[in-house]
């Protein structure tokens, strides 16, 4: 209530009460509580109540300092006078109450109350309405169940306590209003700052309820009693008066991997709810539900339940509901475990109460990071891309930590869940924007940025986790590959006016890491500029960490990339995968050449879209084999090709070409054994009964041998299978490995050894479930340096 509408309040009503009784003579002790309420003709009294057991008391009490006691002694003596009330300063108290379902009508009655101990424990007093004891467990006995009060400095902390302290009490059905606070915030809000020192209200923070530990169900939200997969929702009962929906799905790519390699199934959930939920927070939405969809191969009845734990534990950090999930066996067969695994969610927002976004950024704003120590998202793909020639395994010691926790644990470390202990910020009309950073550093800020301005950061100023400085120096990568792929300990980024930035910045460490990590500038070259990011990674690479005595940071070496020409026949070929390998962040292979023996073929037109340069040799235009392979030959010398990718190429190669190019030649075969000759390879399993099959890519050699495999991709074959089916799902799988094969042949951890054998540098890394199936025979002979080896044939 506005000051000047309060004095009103004091003097025009209460003040005439207290006045009218003494000229009547009426003699009243006690308590007096008025009921008003707020019309647009003015101030409308309710009632009167002689009691004091309201949730309106139960929020003042908290704010009293005097002995209650002592007051209500002194009232009854006639000394009032002598022991006035006295108020907490600079405090502002919230109370929200928790009913029984059904309220006020008749509600199920001995419902077992948990999560009491939890929310004192938290500095709230819970003040109880309507429980019991019951052999020795605290039940509901229907009514208004508990008021839980929160005290703190102003109300946007007290708000978040105080939901948070519902959030962590449990009954079944429990109900509870989600727009305690609306008026006085939008009221507070209205000038910026009254002081330097206020800090500023956000909106409400809502919260949804919960029906039990494992599985969250508000009043609002309900499932289908008749049976089958769906989900009912109460918009209205949520507390929204003009709502707008937001809604957000999400799947989890290459993160799966390392779980199933890791058997750990703890996090990903956590993962999949924090990707949705985020992004709903960047429009200012609350979450309100969540479904998830498991698509598994050969369903784990333990795997789907911790995966199933991990999504409800997020949910309720989120303060949404948990509605259900989908689970389905895939219907061509696949390897036994997860395969995917995707989410969906919904939230809402008061209608204006969007983020502006884009509009808003000016320069001279500044942009504060959120700490996340996690990787999610699209970054995922750089660390398989890593993890595929490090010797370190996901069961190795983590680098830095001494051999308490492994790799893979690091790695699956999930992605911060921002909401909604950031909502009430974002809603409080102090943000300009916010952007979760799943996608890579860049990508994050470049969605709050519009196009008269640019950002320049300073890595120095945050605290970039161990993992990333391993990622870094691991793969060899650049800072630059870095910042787009990664979000190198940052999990979001926010945009305020400079002038608020401090103000923002403490109240968000009330709760978490939180740093002043850059601000908008006027347009430069660089949209984006990430300075000391190279310096940063190496300071918290493990190693730098234990080398106390390096004094300086040396730049970190780049590794040359491998000149890679694919030969292509124009027949499905596997042309856009390697494309798109070569272009991903650590790649070590460089397409620098297109060749067809066909002209016209959609291949060199998606060649040339890639920037690409190409060449056609038709083979009918030369009188010999070996004249169009010279020909071929000499187009390859031109552009210093090292390796050679055959993708579709449907002409057979003499063997001095071969001889020539040994060890520098891929191709993918569509068998486990690609030494079989003039067979049927997807006809074959079906006929021989064969419960497995897959496709290899491998050194081409003039004897093919079952040593020159480099990856395997294995696939179950079922009894239902046709051979139009099988084939379809063997050039998928072509797709995933011949990328793979690729970056471990160019970076130098396989190569051909004088023996016709596939050797591995080193202990490359698997990310299948089965430890070793994707893997060609390995050797103990040394490899060549480098430089001599990729010199050319």
């Amino acid at each position: 209530v506005p000051e000047a509408l309060l004095e009103q309040i004091r003097g025009a009503i209460l003040q005439h009460i207290v006045d009218s009784l003494r000229q009547e003579g009426a003699a009243y002790v006690g308590v007096l509580q008025t009921g008003l309420m707020l019309t647009k003709e003015g101030v409308k009294i309710l009632n009167f109540k002689c009691q004091f057991g309201d949730p309106q008391c139960q929020v003042i009490l908290p704010l009293l300092k005097n002995d209650f006691y002592e007051v209500i002694q002194a009232t009854i003596d006639g000394k009032l006078c002598s022991c006035m009330p006295a108020w907490l300063e600079n405090r502002t108290a919230v109370c929200v109450v928790m009913a029984s379902p059904g309220y006020p009508g008749d509600s199920d009655k001995g419902l077992e109350i948990t999560g009491l101990l939890q929310a004192e424990e938290l500095g709230l007093q819970v003040f109880h309405g309507g429980t019991a004891l019951k052999d020795g467990r605290v039940v509901t006995t229907g009514g208004r169940v508990l008021s839980i009060t929160a005290v703190r400095q102003d109300l946007m902390e007290a708000l978040g306590e105080a939901n948070r302290g519902v959030a962590t009490i449990h009954f079944q059905g429990a109900t509870f209003r989600r727009d305690i606070g609306h008026r006085g915030l939008r009221l507070l809000r209205q000038p910026l700052y009254v002081s330097t020192a206020q800090m500023f209200p956000p909106a409400p923070h809502i919260w949804a309820t919960s029906a039990g530990p494992a599985q969250r169900v508000p009043a609002a939200a309900s499932r289908s009693e008749g049976g089958g997969f769906a989900a009912f929702f109460d918009l209205k009962a949520s507390g929204y008066d003009d709502p707008i929906l937001v809604s957000q799905t999400k799947g989890l790519g290459p993160k799966l991997q390392v779980a199933q390699v890791c058997k750990r199934h703890d996090t990903i959930g956590q993962d999949l709810v924090a990707l949705c939920v985020n992004e709903l927070l960047a429009q200012g939405a609350e979450p309100l539900f969540f479904l998830s969809h498991l698509s598994c191969g050969k369903l784990d009845a333990e795997v789907m339940e911790t995966i199933k734990e991990g999504i409800a534990e997020a949910c309720r950090s989120a303060g949404c509901a948990f509605l259900g999930e989908e689970v389905t066996e895939a219907a061509a067969p696949c390897a036994p475990g997860l395969c995917g695994l995707a989410g969906f969610a919904v939230g809402a927002l008061e209608r204006g109460q969007r983020l502006p976004g884009l509009q808003r950024a000016r320069e001279g704003d500044a942009l504060l990071g959120l700490g996340c120590p996690g990787i999610h998202g699209r970054g995922f793909g750089l660390v398989r891309s890593v993890l595929l020639t490090s010797s370190l395994r996901c069961s190795s010691p983590a680098p830095g930590t001494c051999g308490h926790t492994t790799l893979g644990d690091v790695l699956l470390t999930p992605g911060k869940m921002f909401s909604p202990a950031l909502l009430p910020l974002l809603r409080s009309g102090h943000v300009k924007g916010f952007a979760p950073t799943a996608e890579g550093l860049l990508g994050g800020i470049s969605r709050l940025l519009p196009e008269h301005v640019s950002a320049v950061l300073d890595a120095l100023s945050w605290k970039i986790p161990e993992i990333f400085g391993w990622l870094y120096k691991e793969g060899n990568l650049s800072a630059e590959e870095m910042a787009q792929s990664l979000p190198c300990g940052i999990g979001a980024v926010l945009v305020v006016q400079k002038e608020l930035a401090q103000h923002v910045l403490q109240d968000i460490q009330r709760q978490q890491e939180a740093w002043l990590i850059g601000r908008v500038v006027a347009p430069s070259g660089s949209r984006i500029e990430v300075e000391n990011l190279a310096e940063a990674l190496q300071l918290s690479s493990p190693q730098q960490l234990l080398d106390a005595s390096t004094a300086e940071i040396q730049p970190q070496p780049r590794r040359r990339k491998v000149k890679v020409a694919v030969l292509v026949s124009g027949a499905g070929t596997t042309l856009p995968a390697l494309i798109g390998g070569a272009r991903e962040p650590g790649s070590c292979a460089q397409l620098v050449l297109v060749i067809s023996n066909r002209p016209g073929v959609p291949e060199l037109r998606s060649a040339a879209r890639a920037g690409i340069p190409t060449r056609v040799i038709d083979h009918k235009l030369y009188g010999s084999r070996s004249e169009f392979d010279s020909t071929i030959d000499r187009v390859l010398e031109e552009f210093s090709v090292e390796l050679i990718c055959l993708a579709g190429f449907m002409r057979v190669l003499s063997s001095p070409f071969l001889r020539k190019w040994k060890g520098k030649i891929l191709n993918a075969s569509p068998s486990l054994f690609p030494l079989t000759k003039d067979r049927n390879a997807h006809q074959e399993p079906l006929e021989s009964g064969f419960k497995v099959t897959g496709c290899t890519v491998h050194f081409v050699l003039e004897e093919p041998g079952a040593g020159a495999a480099i990856r395997r991709e294995p696939l179950p074959a079922g009894p239902g299978d046709t051979e139009a089916a099988l084939g379809e799902r063997l050039q998928e799988a072509e797709l995933r490995a011949f990328p793979l094969a690729l970056q471990l042949v160019a970076s130098g951890a396989a190569w051909l050894g004088a023996h016709g054998r596939t050797c591995w540098r080193r202990q490359s890394q698997s990310l299948s479930p089965e430890e070793e199936q994707g893997r060609g025979a390995a050797s103990a002979e040394e490899p060549p340096e480098r430089e001599g080896r990729w010199g050319g044939p």
